[in-house]
């Protein structure tokens, strides 16, 4: 049994994926099963491959008997016929005696096959499972090969795959032979083969593309947070930076937007929006509605997660995006409600019952008799980081906070400038200032009847108008100020007049 044997070994080796070990074990069940259609038995077939694996052959293993004790001519052979065969050869011998597989009826042959497509196979799904399996969630990359209902079949090379319907992006069309750049979705065992599920519209597909088109986000020095997408029309990707030196949204786009007119082109024309995430949700959600220009953001109902983004007139077209695309996609980004509103729309709101409870009432006494919260920990928006932090540095009431000035909280270990400007963004939007009384100087009296240290007190009634320390960023404010000159903060004043003592 010569013919291309060797040939056809190699062949299914290269097409299929299967081991020579596999084919051959195949090739020797395939003879095997056909001797035992043919002879009833194959404990005594015996199959041998040559060296070169050009050639097999089966051999039925036979014991040498006398002519007279011959029973069962299929495990037995008579003396004399065996001596014809082999000089040599003795009663209770045993010999190898070749059987032309041309022998096999035609039945057998066929119940053979049939076993050994059957054997090849499950070989070839067991082993394409084990080997795509392991490629879940990997990039790869085939050709169109035909479509039915509306999923694409593509060609894989050792196999296929299917792209359904609801993993296209509605954007995108293909032509036979067409290169198709895929996720591996899953991989299924099926009846009638292995069926490997190829998607182009989750978001894991658009982070497989920035770890190729960005070095950064693969070695994992720039980190994307969160993507959400709606396949066809827009993608928004928070990303951050583990090194502070590297800038996490300028790397994603590339000098000159190289980098992200690469993604773009691979996914169609999709529009994407690159953002950079933040611990604060007001900066994040700011961000998250990126192209938009946001005036402020308000803070509504922290346990609810609910938000008001209030956004210049000119804007609100664009920060609720074509079908309110651009808001959807920012409420499920930051995971927040956001309810958007122009400046004119906000100045006409009742904003002073909506935020009483949640924005301007912290230092308010409310009429349900609620109290006032005096510890940094209840601030709404404060990240749990920033209150260790504090605590450490001995911060734990939020009256001693606003005292803080700039630089005393850069002197505070572990203290950076962006929580020094979180803070500040908090007690902007939470904490309402009021200064009950103006600090005034006490009087510094010379013993004895000597005269007043001009250095160390400034009477009301002197020329010189008197100075005071914004509580806010500690600069020089004056009585008749309505508001710091540095920082901005709105000032109130109440002097109360002490009379002289005579």
């Amino acid at each position: 049994m010569a013919s291309g044997l060797a040939d056809a070994i190699r062949m299914l080796v290269q097409d299929k994926g299967i081991t020579e070990e596999l084919v051959m074990k195949t090739i020797e069940d395939f003879l095997l099963a056909a001797y035992k259609r043919k002879f009833g038995t194959s404990e005594n077939a015996v199959v041998r491959f040559n060296d070169d694996e050009t050639e097999v052959m089966i051999f039925a293993k036979k014991k040498i008997v006398e002519d007279d004790d011959l029973e069962d001519p299929v495990t037995e052979i008579g003396l004399s016929e065996a001596l014809e065969l082999n000089e040599d050869c003795e009663v209770g011998d045993e010999l190898l005696i070749e059987i032309n597989p041309r022998e096999f009826d035609r039945v057998a042959v066929q119940s053979a096959k049939q076993r050994a497509r059957q054997t090849l196979r499950e070989i070839q799904k067991d082993t394409l499972y084990s080997e795509f399996q392991d490629k879940v969630g990997e990039m790869i990359i085939g050709y169109y090969q035909r479509e039915r209902n509306g999923n694409i079949f593509v060609d894989l090379g050792k196999t296929e795959g299917i792209l359904p319907k609801k993993y296209q992006s509605p954007r995108e069309t293909y032509r036979p032979n067409d290169r198709i750049k895929a996720m591996i979705y899953e991989v299924n065992k099926t009846p009638t083969g292995l069926q490997i599920v190829l998607t182009r519209t989750h978001t894991d597909f658009v982070k497989r593309i920035f770890e190729l088109e960005v070095p950064e986000v693969y070695d994992k020095t720039v980190e994307i947070f969160k993507i959400v997408r709606e396949p066809g029309y827009r993608t928004k990707l928070a990303v951050y930076s583990n090194r502070e030196d590297v800038d996490p949204v300028g790397a994603c786009v590339g000098l000159k937007g190289v980098r992200i007119q690469a993604v773009v082109r691979e996914m169609e024309g999709e529009k994407i929006d690159i953002l950079k995430y933040d611990n604060d949700p007001r900066t994040f959600i700011r961000n998250a509605l990126s192209p938009a220009e946001v005036s402020q953001i308000v803070i509504l109902d922290e346990g609810k997660r609910q938000a008001l983004a209030v956004v210049p007139d000119s804007q609100l077209s664009l920060a609720i995006g074509k079908l309110g695309l651009n808001v959807r996609l920012a409420n499920r980004l930051v995971d927040w409600n956001i309810d958007v509103k122009t400046d004119s729309q906000f100045a006409e709101m009742d904003i002073s019952a909506a935020s009483k409870k949640a924005v301007s009432a912290l230092f308010s006494d409310l009429d349900e008799g609620d109290e006032e919260i005096t510890l940094i920990g209840e601030l709404p928006g404060i990240s749990n980081h920033l209150v260790e932090v504090l605590e450490k540095n001995g911060v734990e009431l939020i009256e001693d906070l606003v005292a803080l000035t700039n630089d005393q909280l850069s002197a505070m270990e572990g203290i950076t400038p962006e929580d020094i400007s979180a803070i500040r963004t908090i007690i902007a939007n939470n904490v309402e200032i009021i200064e009950d009384e103006a600090p005034r100087a006490e009087p510094a009296m010379e013993d004895e009847g000597e005269e007043q240290d001009e250095a160390e007190f400034h009477s009301p009634d002197d020329d010189q108008e008197e100075t005071y320390e914004c509580p806010e960023c500690g600069g020089a404010i004056t009585l008749d100020m309505t508001s710091c000159p540095n920082c901005g903060v709105g000032l109130s004043f109440e002097v109360e007049e002490e009379e002289e003592n005579s």
